[in-house]
């Protein structure tokens, strides 16, 4: 059942406002800037969430587009709407400029109102799911606007700050106390009612042997003494192509991360900041992940186990959602009986079902209300630049 009309446009001008408001503290130069092949300029992710409305909602229903070279600027993966820059060469594209992308954003926000506001009842189901996917569209583009403008401000040797920092909270994180699981066949994946992606269907049966899940992430306290053991120099805590990798690049810490004069230090949208003790541990791949946990005398969990976690009334288990991305040990594999969506939006997903890790739970780039329980986010194991961290698992014998 998809949320009725009025209540899909107010969401819709409070998520186009959110955008622009992420990109607000960003000046027309840093929108620009591509710091890597993973990272897109924040002028493009606004561009793009543009295009993904005027591709699918208005063009459908028979309207032009506002520039018929757009297209190919804009177009991220989706082969089946016409060609496309290479996405590694995004920033190259000086125009159109921030504020022509701006104008492009309006028009286009102006006739998607319009549709919403006269389209007719025969055509009404099939374009509020349309408009819901391309919320949840901008919303992921919201997260790698901050993910990426970090990047490139890191990159900067001022080192500017997106923001100014933040007040930090003083209390303490209690030590990691262990939430048993029994064996069983448990459901997982979206329940029926309510906006999924296709990843998350259909729900289905999973046997779980008996497990623990840590009641809270690892701490930037354990990843440095993960550090001063000389864990990233250790190979047997790490899978062998995560070894090599780090060795090649000589990692001494998470990125952004550093002992400097005797201080650990951390570059972060408030600029370079001293994290505390106790915040959780991030912008770690899912090979420095899994090398911490076994650090640690424990392991990542799989996706199902985590999920069966999250929709467990379990006491003690804090911050499953909003904190950290959590990696898993879960290959990002269809569920059995995926079927993707239909039409060229079934390129979203699952077309990307090959050498990539599952996380579960959102992070504090993610935003509010974005991330349930079913919610598979999905990079290669090497990646370091998302906010993703580790909860511990054990087996249970």
């Amino acid at each position: 059942m998809h949320a009725a009309p009025k209540e899909i446009l107010q969401r819709f001008l409070r998520v186009r406002a959110t955008t622009e408001a992420l990109c607000a503290p960003l000046s027309a130069e840093d929108q620009q800037i591509q710091s890597m092949a993973l990272c897109s300029p924040a002028k493009w992710h606004r561009a793009h969430t543009t295009w993904f409305f005027e591709t699918f909602v208005l063009l459908p229903v028979g309207l032009s587009p506002y520039d018929n070279r757009f297209g190919r600027l804009f177009n991220s993966y989706y082969d089946g709407v016409g060609d496309r820059i290479a996405r590694g060469q995004r920033g190259l594209l000086s125009r159109p400029s921030s504020v022509e992308v701006a104008a492009y954003r309006r028009a286009v926000d102006g006739r998607v109102i319009e549709v919403l506001e006269s389209i007719e009842q025969r055509g009404l189901s099939r374009l509020l799911a349309t408009m819901e996917l391309g919320l949840a569209h901008e919303e992921q583009h919201q997260e790698l606007i901050l993910t990426d403008a970090l990047h490139a401000l890191s990159l900067n040797p001022l080192l500017p700050a997106y923001r100014p920092a933040q007040p930090r909270a003083t209390s303490s994180t209690p030590p990691t106390r262990w939430v048993s699981f029994t064996p069983g066949v448990i459901d997982i994946g979206a329940k029926p009612g309510g906006f999924s992606f296709d990843n998350e269907r259909p729900r289905h049966r999973v046997y779980l042997e008996p497990y623990e899940l840590a009641t809270r992430p690892v701490s930037v306290r354990e990843v440095k003494e993960f550090i001063l053991a000389r864990g990233y120099k250790t190979p047997s805590l790490w899978l062998s192509a995560g070894y090599e990798i780090a060795q090649a690049e000589d990692s001494q810490a998470p990125l952004y991360a550093a002992f400097e004069d005797g201080l650990y230090r951390t570059f972060s949208l408030g600029g370079v900041v001293e994290p505390h003790d106790d915040d959780p541990a991030c912008f770690l791949s899912f090979f420095e992940a899994d090398a911490i946990a076994r650090f640690l005398g424990a392991r990542l969990s799989t996706e199902a186990e985590w999920e069966h976690a999250a929709e467990s009334p379990s006491e003690g288990m804090t911050t499953l959602f909003g904190d950290v991305w959590q990696w898993t040990r879960s290959s990002y594999e269809p569920y059995p009986g995926f079927t993707p969506d239909a039409g060229v939006v079934g390129e979203y997903n699952g077309k990307f079902m090959a050498q990539q890790m599952v996380l579960r739970g959102g992070s504090c780039f993610t935003p509010c209300g974005h991330v349930r329980a079913s919610y598979r986010n999905f990079w290669p194991p090497e990646t370091r630049h998302q906010m993703a961290g580790v909860r511990l698992a054990r087996d249970v014998r």
